[in-house]
């Protein structure tokens, strides 16, 4: 198979804009640098930044139940912690994240911009070396873009892969033969990954990813054409290395 990177994403902030990048050095162990390294907590949560641990993306502003999240276009920079956020083209709020005052703009924001939806004011969360990861273990999430296509012909209408919110999409496999390789390891360059899980989809696939409109039904149709509601699989770095947008991808 001549499977291939064709494009890397990671999301900084937990149900945010995705950032892309040309390439990441990624470490055996861990998610993808900076992936899901902020959240915006939803009414009081029980996360202990010093003690960071997992909990289920409820707990959060998220797509699932706040697709408004969607419309939002944001902009995380990785060097100076500042997240951006723009709303109908124009800037809505600022922040460097690592600071009080950064935190409160951005709080400030969603404390209006997602008034009707929250259980208590919003907090920004971040844990040294945590990452809020819809499942407790660190891994790496992997879209087949072949099996992208294979949802949009069951749906009858185009399917953005950013529905799917992964880190590694993926061109040259055949439709759902990431499902083939659990267990199996994944070599790009010196990297190695571990596929360990298939992802069930939820309804923030039914979300559109730049206006925020549930305009489809994903889960029901994944049920409905392939008897499952699986698209894409969860990995695990085992050997790290630094990989980038166009690398082989070769199953050992």
């Amino acid at each position: 198979m001549n499977a291939k990177i064709q494009s890397i994403y990671h999301y900084p902030v937990k149900g945010l804009s995705p950032e892309i990048l040309d390439a990441v050095t990624l470490a055996a162990g861990h998610p993808l640098p900076a992936d899901r390294l902020y959240a915006i907590e939803n009414g009081p949560s029980g996360f202990d930044p010093s003690a960071p641990r997992y909990f289920p993306k409820q707990r959060f502003l998220m797509l699932m139940r706040n697709e408004r999240l969607a419309a939002l276009d944001t902009h995380y920079d990785e060097a100076s912690h500042t997240l951006t956020v723009r709303l109908n083209g124009a800037e809505a709020a600022r922040g460097d994240l690592r600071t009080a005052d950064g935190r409160t703009a951005i709080e400030g924001f969603f404390a209006r911009y997602s008034a009707d939806e929250l259980r208590g004011p919003p907090k920004v969360l971040h844990g040294e070396g945590h990452s809020f990861s819809d499942v407790a273990a660190r891994v790496v999430s992997i879209i087949n873009l072949a099996s992208v296509a294979a949802v949009e012909s069951a749906v009858g209408a185009p399917v953005d892969p950013l529905r799917f919110r992964g880190n590694l999409h993926v061109d040259g496999w055949p439709a759902w033969e990431e499902f083939d390789l659990l267990g199996r390891t994944l070599s790009i360059g010196d990297a190695r990954l571990q596929v360990v899980k298939r992802i069930v989809r939820c309804a923030a696939t039914n979300v559109e990813p730049r206006t925020g409109i549930r305009d489809l039904e994903i889960p029901k149709t994944l049920m409905r054409a392939f008897d499952h509601m699986d698209c894409g699989v969860y990995a695990e770095v085992t050997a790290g290395g630094t990989i980038a947008a166009g690398d082989a991808i070769r199953v050992a």
